[in-house]
């Protein structure tokens, strides 16, 4: 085989390689798991060193590490977003009694553990990004090995009509570290009767 043979069969080889990762999701198992010990060293950081740390400054003399569920690639889900026939405004309680306006926006739609999933996605009232939507949610884990308030997900639209769900990068509200913070309840629709095992455990304090 001549080197210009040798030169496009490689090309080819990348272009089919990619080709899979696009259609199938799939991606490198190591760059995936770089990315979410980076974003989990991030939050980390935050919380220890930022001055807008929900954090005591004794908390943050105490913390040398946060709780997270091992890494597993199969809490990952390409999700179909289905648009709410009403948007209208929901009004979310709040820990501390307040309440928060969102648009009820669309539901996600996915399966997972071979289970249909429906939750509830929200966009915050003064959004300027509509890609953008705050998925709040409880599951079978909420109260033992989590947070009893349920967790959070920051999401971006990433598909015409889908959405990608990780719920390894669930993290907790800032009222699960200090109850002096206000934090939305989440919806009845997001209130899971399975074990979301991915993301951040219970902080210890």
């Amino acid at each position: 085989m001549n080197k210009n043979s040798i030169f496009w069969t490689l090309v080819a080889l990348v272009i089919g390689i990619s080709l899979i990762y696009t259609f199938t999701g799939t991606e490198n198992p190591e760059l995936y798991q770089e990315t979410i010990e980076a974003e989990r060293e991030r939050q980390f950081k935050f919380l220890k060193y930022n001055m807008e740390s929900p954090l005591t400054e004794d908390q943050k003399q105490e913390l040398d590490s946060l709780d997270f569920y091992p890494i597993d690639p199969s809490y990952k889900v390409r999700a179909r977003m289905v648009p709410v026939a009403n948007k209208r405004i929901l009004e979310i309680p709040m820990t501390d009694g307040s309440i928060e306006r969102y648009i009820r926006h669309s539901f996600a739609e996915f399966e997972l553990a071979e289970k249909p999933v429906k939750l509830l996605l929200l966009q915050a009232e003064d959004e300027t990004d509509l890609r953008n939507f705050f998925l709040a949610f409880a599951d079978e884990t909420s109260g033992e090995e989590t947070y009893g308030g349920g967790r959070y997900l920051n999401l971006r639209q990433d598909g015409q009509s889908s959405i990608t769900i990780d719920f390894n990068l669930a993290f907790n509200p800032y009222c699960a570290y200090n109850p002096d913070f206000a934090c939305p309840i989440p919806p009845r629709e997001n209130i899971l009767e399975i074990p979301i095992k991915a993301g951040e455990k219970n902080y210890d304090k």
